[in-house]
């Protein structure tokens, strides 16, 4: 497993309830549901990977959180709710967040930095947008339509009275690099954040 996915298996307690945004293949919760007894759903819009999900045994709903958002569960449904690569996608990252905090009581956000240095370097050299590991694609093909910076995160964060409880920043390798903690919003590629509400 993705070092970044073994840092957010270490944050969901075992038997936890989980709810993951954007799922994917359903690696990350065929993990959760095999080694740390966690129960929950996964949400998905991309066909083949619902598909995929189905055959891992993952439970999958076929969901758009921009249309549909969190409104079919209750508040307080989930132990943690999981967003990896995915709040960058969204039209509006913030209702997301408040939507994780009201169906769970704690969320994990993962997202590239669109701060690091060599995304910095290549618009001052080449003045066209740049791409690199964690955001491989073109202007006109890319799915991240909100790219923001750890700075951003954790400022919409004090604005939304959003705690975080844990911050992991790592390289484009997804290794947690003593280069990256030094001097996060310039070197760290992909931020992991644990986010919540409660005060304990």
């Amino acid at each position: 497993m993705r070092p970044d996915l073994e840092i957010i298996q270490q944050w969901v307690k075992p038997g936890n309830r989980v709810l993951d945004l954007g799922c994917g293949d359903g690696t990350l919760l065929d993990f959760l549901q095999r080694e740390r007894g966690a129960s929950g759903f996964g949400l998905e819009i991309n066909p083949d990977h619902i598909t995929t999900c189905m055959g891992r045994g993952v439970s999958v709903i076929e969901q758009n959180l921009d249309t549909q958002g969190l409104g079919n569960f209750d508040d307080r449904t989930f132990d943690t709710v999981l967003m990896t690569q995915a709040l960058q996608a969204v039209r509006r990252p913030d209702m997301v967040l408040e939507e994780m905090l009201r169906v769970g009581r704690e969320g994990i956000v993962t997202f590239p930095n669109f701060a690091h240095w060599r995304l910095r370097w290549g618009l001052t050299l080449k003045g066209r947008m740049p791409e690199s590991e964690a955001l491989p694609y073109k202007w006109y093909n890319t799915p991240n339509i909100r790219l923001c910076t750890f700075r951003d995160f954790e400022a919409l964060c004090r604005q939304k009275n959003i705690r975080i409880k844990s911050r992991r920043v790592v390289d484009g390798q997804h290794q947690n690099s003593w280069l990256a903690r030094l001097w996060p919003n310039m070197l760290g590629e992909i931020a992991i954040y644990r986010i919540t509400r409660e005060e304990t």
